[in-house]
């Protein structure tokens, strides 16, 4: 009887132990993946609020430097900003293009030796600041789920201006200004065609596909994208995570669109030109550099565009067939 009895307090106080430690390995794996899942929703807020969280004072540039003449103009957006502007006119324009700039810099004036190129083409310019840029009003940067309420008020404005009186409206951007541009045409119907830049297929995307490009392991990159998408909910709203250039440039419905990416783009990866064509659905027409030109144009001949023949050669054959 001792013997059973102590053979069964041995087994019993095994059984605890096991239990015992079960409960401790449980306890561990719970708390480390607590760690990991903290340690993924840090990233975002890290990396981003310095981004986001900023007025970018960029360099305006004066139009004469570029032989235009611009006059100044104010918009308000619908959500209260007041933006500056700056319209170029053609003689007897066949339509307007609205140009936007990226998510820090240049100013939209870099692009006045666009708006020359355009006027001597026989189209008139809206450039416009975007929020949070230069001097127009904000102090955070919406990542392009807001901004479309930008090219929005420049739309408003076209369209009370007679002389504009049904001439199609061509919104043409760069970088997160390419972005925005591919949002305001699938938010915007007033918008008749679309030139986009170097756009991110969405802010996860892009976010991710750095991270990759930095060394991460792809799977674990895509582990991050539902906490970039968390972030920016609280950030913007969770409505705003609606709006992304992968789901608005499947609201083209026959408008013209022009994508232009570089294949080695260090700034906006080549995986988001390739999820927006494909989401495109044979939609747009493209034109792809080799090599890392996130502006496309090269760099000396971005002040006189036209200089660079192949790029502006895509950008105006682009506009004589379709408009």
């Amino acid at each position: 009887m001792k013997k059973g009895t102590s053979f069964g307090k041995f087994t019993i106080r095994r059984v605890k132990r096991k239990k015992s430690v079960k409960k401790i390995l449980t306890i561990i794996a719970i708390v480390l993946f607590v760690i990991v899942i903290a340690g993924f929703a840090a990233i975002p807020p890290v990396v981003m609020k310095d981004m986001i969280h900023v007025h970018a004072d960029v360099r305006e540039l004066p139009p004469e430097r570029f032989g235009v003449a611009a006059e100044e103009i104010w918009l308000t957006t619908e959500d209260g900003f007041r933006l500056v502007s700056w319209e170029v006119k053609a003689d007897n324009p066949r339509g307007i293009v609205i140009f936007l700039s990226g998510i820090h810099n240049p100013s939209v004036t870099a692009f006045f030796g666009h708006a020359k190129m355009m006027a001597d083409n026989g189209y008139s310019s809206l450039l416009i600041e975007m929020r949070s840029h230069g001097r127009s009003e904000g102090d955070k940067i919406y990542a392009g789920t807001r901004e479309h309420l930008d090219t929005k008020a420049g739309v408003e404005y076209i369209k009370a201006q007679p002389s504009y009186k049904d001439l199609p409206v061509i919104v043409f951007g760069v970088s997160m200004g390419g972005a925005t541009a591919i949002n305001s045409i699938g938010e915007i119907p007033d918008i008749d065609g679309l030139i986009s830049v170097s756009a991110f297929s969405s802010w996860q995307d892009t976010f991710c596909d750095n991270m990759v490009s930095m060394g991460l392991p792809p799977f674990i990159a895509e582990i991050q994208k539902p906490f970039v998408k968390l972030y920016m909910g609280l950030e913007y709203g969770f409505g705003s995570t609606k709006i992304s250039p992968v789901n608005e440039i499947k609201k083209l419905n026959g408008r013209p669109a022009l994508l232009m990416h570089s294949t080695g783009d260090s700034q906006v990866p080549y995986s988001s030109f390739e999820r927006l064509k494909e989401a495109a659905g044979g939609q747009v027409e493209t034109f792809v550099r080799e090599g890392d030109y996130h502006f496309i144009c090269r760099d000396e001949s971005f002040d006189k565009p036209w200089t660079d023949e192949e790029y502006a050669g895509a950008i105006l054959s682009f506009l004589k067939e379709r408009f």
